[in-house]
């Protein structure tokens, strides 16, 4: 184990790692490549004489990596003559491309539903409807894509979607939970965008955001078939609706008439193919790979982690402790790799505060061993986005320096941590975890790191 770097400077190369690894660009340059008249696209042979248009359309936050690295494998001479296309992205996520637009969809760190990202998903919808047998759709999807393709039914307005959407991130709804609302509203998520093109081929490319990769929930599914049903997005909005009015009524009237007329979605073709090129697991891989060369051995979670943020802090708290101090379940040096994405339960208070969760889980962590030992151990929860909730940070790590820090400056973590107001207390100590936008998203990644 190098011993010139601190276990922060460790664990957080650690984490990077995992990072790169799940890099946009790198992910579709392994699988779309020019071999002289034929385009190939995740094993897909297409010769480019018989292509009269190529449209790529997507949304998420790694659209821009995304779209730069197909505009690079497929050459000058194809972009020029065959390619266009538009993504939806985060305001902090656009960069320049030669035939791909990138439409700012919404503010950075705003993780909902605005009026920029409805003039954006109208115009995905007007490119991908202009397509004929002869063409080609490429739709490039990943982590955040649900926001960022607003298309609300008639029946509802923009301001009901964005109520229902913080009602139910507010309450902790599940991603699986979130999504099937949104389908459920929407004209373009849920399958609705494959079924509004006449595209000979449409090929979607996914970095998957969600535990197990479900076609259906990433980015809610805008090329999947729509597996949700009015009646089940109606007793999610029940769960976590504390009272009537929570739930604008526009939505239950047209959810309630849907369910009556018992409506089915239309079959998707047969010309519809999905690709996952990357996930949490590629990125957990590179972490083990890159701790092994920093002398650790390596005892890995997985990436089916969801749970409760502050609970999954304690969690790895106690077992950072048990594997430091009993061997258990291995001896130290020990690196424990954690990937998934757990939620926040947000308590009720009149106090602004901010934070996400991944810096939450690492307060809990940190306010569970408060009065304990943190000695050579160093906990680290990130988002591969780089986002994590309203903020400009990525997550979190804490270690034994940071806790003494808290205490010499009297800061109490649990009194933070009662009203989720994890940013402050963790930018005071120096505990926040800062990379700007990585333009992929694999959900959170944890490392903690117990030396000998």
């Amino acid at each position: 184990m190098t011993g010139t770097t601190s276990l922060r400077e460790q664990a957080e190369s650690i984490w990077r790692a995992g990072v790169e690894a799940v890099d946009s660009e790198t992910l579709v340059g392994n699988v779309v490549h020019r071999s002289g008249e034929t385009l190939v696209i995740c094993g897909h042979e297409l010769p480019l004489a018989r292509l009269n248009r190529i449209a790529v359309v997507g949304a998420g936050k790694a659209g821009g990596g995304m779209a730069a690295a197909f505009e690079r494998a497929v050459g000058p001479e194809v972009l020029a003559d065959k390619v266009t296309g538009w993504i939806n992205v985060p305001a902090d996520c656009l960069r320049p491309l030669e035939r791909i637009h990138l439409h700012a969809a919404r503010p950075a760190g705003v993780n909902e539903p605005t009026a920029e990202g409805v003039l954006g998903s109208e115009d995905i919808l007007k490119t991908v409807e202009a397509l004929g047998p002869d063409d080609l759709c490429v739709v490039l999807i990943s982590g955040g894509g649900s926001a960022l393709l607003p298309a609300p039914v008639s029946a509802i307005s923009l301001d009901d979607k964005q109520e229902v959407t913080r009602l139910l991130m507010r309450s902790g709804a599940t991603i699986d939970e979130l999504n099937c609302v949104r389908k459920q509203l929407s004209r373009i998520k849920g399958g609705r965008l494959a079924q509004a093109t006449r595209a000979g081929l449409v090929l979607t490319l996914i970095i998957s955001d969600v535990v197990d990769d479900p076609l259906d929930v990433i980015a809610s599914g805008p090329t999947v078939a729509d597996s949700s049903t009015p009646a089940a997005a109606l007793q999610v909005l029940e769960k976590h609706a504390t009272a009537p009015r929570d739930v604008p009524q526009r939505v239950i009237d047209y959810l309630s008439d849907r369910r009556e007329q018992d409506c089915v979605p239309a079959p998707l073709p047969a010309s519809v193919h999905h690709h996952v090129i990357g996930n949490n697991g590629v990125a957990l891989a590179a972490s083990a790979q890159r701790a092994e060369a920093l002398g650790y051995r390596v005892h890995s979670l997985g990436s089916d982690n969801r749970g409760v943020a502050r609970e999954e802090g304690r969690l790895l708290a106690d077992l950072a402790v048990s594997v430091r101090d009993q061997g258990k379940p291995e001896s130290a040096p020990l690196c424990i790799l954690s990937g998934g994405e757990p939620v926040v339960h947000l308590a009720k208070t009149n106090k602004t505060r901010r934070g996400g969760r991944n810096q939450e889980l690492v307060l809990a962590a940190l306010a569970h061993l408060w009065n304990g030992d943190f000695s050579r151990i160093a906990l680290l929860s990130g988002g591969t986005d780089g986002e994590d909730g309203p903020t400009d940070a990525a997550g979190a790590v804490a270690d034994e320096e940071l806790l003494n820090r808290a205490k010499a400056e009297a800061l109490d973590p649990q009194a933070f941590l009662e009203i989720n107001n994890s940013y402050p207390f963790l930018e005071q100590t120096g505990g926040l975890l800062k990379t700007g936008p990585t333009h992929t998203n694999v959900m959170d990644l944890r490392v903690v790191l117990i030396a000998n």
